[in-house]
């Protein structure tokens, strides 16, 4: 018997809202998966998140959603964030902010659980505590909370700039997670594979959002900071939209990973 989980890239605004909405059903008609997860740092007007739209992604049929280095762009989400049990942010935040960094999804009684663990890196970053040393101490805690030999499927999404931190997150948890997929840089990466020990791996996931745009961006409005090194506001992008995700199969006795596909819609 296998579990499946579906992970879509980086939401940027109401035009990717509005395309998963459009096209998630579909999919989940075609993959059937027991959990699905989206990065939703972007997701209000392409910076931050708000109750309502946590509300609405999971009226789509998100179960959890997860966050990265701009998860406290809009002032209200420090309010609610504790409230909000599928909602996590980054677990190497220091001990006192709100939030949880991750969450155990248990989707079928009699079936193993999953963990979603949130991390973020710190190369060209804000400088949170080690992610691999919180990888490490959050392990151990999901060892301890869930009773029982069959312990989660642990899916971790590592919010992170460099591809280097990324790929040394993957090897540093092959055989201990069930993958470790990268968000953040919002253009999908072409590396899916599972690593030895089985743990599903990719550089990036990619982003949800306007095709024809700078990370679902207005691309002018790009040039023109590049060009003349001052400060613009982004503006979200408007046209045709994508999204990016990964479907991941793991054989449900071990919780490990067998395969990793693309996807681009």
């Amino acid at each position: 018997m296998n579990l499946t989980a579906l992970i879509i890239g980086d939401i940027v605004g109401k035009p990717g809202r509005t395309h998963m909405g459009d096209v998630l059903p579909a999919l989940v008609k075609q993959h059937r998966p027991d959990i699905v997860i989206a990065n939703g740092e972007n997701a209000a007007g392409g910076k931050g998140i708000t109750r309502v739209i946590v509300e609405e992604l999971h009226d789509m049929g998100v179960d959890v959603t997860t966050t990265g280095n701009h998860v406290w762009d809009q002032k209200e989400t420090q309010d609610f964030i504790g409230d909000s049990p599928r909602l996590i942010r980054p677990a190497n935040y220091p001990p006192g902010v709100p939030g949880r960094g991750w969450v155990v999804w248990e989707p079928h009684p009699g079936k193993r659980a999953f963990a979603v663990v949130n991390l973020q890196g710190r190369s060209f970053m804000a400088e949170l505590d080690c992610p691999f040393q919180a990888a490490d101490r959050i392990l151990s805690e999901i060892q301890d909370h869930v009773p029982g030999n069959k312990k989660p499927a642990v899916i971790v999404d590592f919010h992170a700039e460099t591809t280097s931190e990324k790929e040394s997150m993957g090897f540093y948890l092959a055989g201990r997670v069930a993958a470790v997929v990268g968000t953040h840089t919002h253009v999908q990466t072409a590396d899916e594979r599972v690593l030895a020990g089985g743990t599903a791996y990719i550089t990036d996931v990619g982003m949800t959002g306007v095709r024809d745009s700078v990370l679902g961006f207005d691309p002018q409005i790009a040039i023109q900071r590049f060009l003349y090194q001052m400060p613009m506001r982004y503006e979200v992008a408007e046209g045709l939209c994508i999204l990016n995700a990964v479907v991941i199969t793991m054989d449900e006795a071990s919780g490990l990973a067998t395969r990793i596909e693309r996807i681009c819609v």
